[in-house]
């Protein structure tokens, strides 16, 4: 999305809208639990069914009770082959390069 939003020059005016911050709640060797703020369904749905692709997690969901009074909490477990936090990294690698792949094809267009 980055590179999309550089290449039409709308930088400046539409990167200051978004911001995600990740606030680590409790972690382990095989669980990540973390909260992220400005975000909502429509992130946390592409992220929770990205993270099952791969086969080191054993556990990736959400909770968000209500999108306008709660930040989703996120719950991700590993089989202690791989940290969370590296599956989790792993996975918005992956997400970039999906997100990639769509830009590309909407520029043929």
């Amino acid at each position: 999305m980055l590179d999309f939003v550089e290449r039409k020059g709308l930088k400046r005016r539409f990167l200051p809208l978004y911001s995600m911050k990740v606030t680590i709640l409790e972690e382990t060797k095989d669980l990540l639990k973390f909260e992220i703020e400005g975000e909502d369904h429509t992130f946390c749905n592409a992220l929770r069914n990205e993270l099952w692709s791969f086969k080191e997690v054993t556990l990736a969901g959400y909770t968000m009770d209500h999108p306008l009074v709660t930040r989703p909490v996120f719950v991700v477990g590993t089989d202690g082959k791989e940290s969370p936090r590296k599956v989790l990294l792993k996975t918005v690698d992956s997400l970039k390069e999906n997100n990639k792949q769509l830009a590309a094809l909407f520029a043929k267009l």
